[in-house]
């Protein structure tokens, strides 16, 4: 006997994700040749059905086909194979769910690290236009020393040379 309690949890789960009706789960099953009645299917998900015993051939593996999509499923196939390749079949799509989230991940952190790096080198030129004004303006003001050096100089000249100064 498959362990219908792991394959019961992962059809809520699935039926949750998905937002799925009885109603549209009815359909999928019609969809792929299999009928089980509306009141059926809601048995398999009201709360603690997991704990519940449900013939595994007639309805939860019909379920688990359209939910998981599993084309593998055979009816020659033992329940234990029929439970084991449902679980394989959810554990696979879970993993291909986390690789695609990785390779966004991944897209993600290198369109941001591109950001970073246009943001870090806009900041560099900024702060190095900055630089390149303060130098100037300090090249001004010592000029502007310089000129205000030399005049008072000229006219401590002046004045040393003046009549009134003049010490004899």
């Amino acid at each position: 006997m498959p362990n219908t309690k792991q394959i019961i949890l992962k059809l809520k789960e699935v039926r949750e994700e998905r937002n799925l009706s009885y109603d549209k789960i009815v359909s999928m099953l019609e969809t792929n040749g299999d009928f089980l009645s509306k009141s059926s299917v809601s048995r398999v998900f009201k709360d603690g059905s997991e704990d519940k015993s449900f013939n595994y051939n007639t309805t939860i593996r019909p379920i688990a086909k359209a939910l998981l999509d599993m084309e593998t499923i055979e009816e020659d196939d033992s329940p234990e194979e029929q439970a084991m390749k449902i679980i394989m079949k959810a554990k696979m799509d879970r993993i291909l769910e986390l690789e695609e989230q990785v390779r966004e991940l991944k897209e993600q952190n290198a369109h941001e690290k591109i950001h970073y790096h246009e943001k870090l080198d806009k900041e560099r030129e900024t702060f190095r236009r900055s630089l390149d004004f303060m130098k100037h303006q300090i090249e001004l003001k010592d000029k502007r020393i310089d000129i205000l050096m030399d005049s008072m100089t000229r006219q401590m000249d002046k004045c040393d040379n003046c009549q009134f100064h003049k010490k004899e």
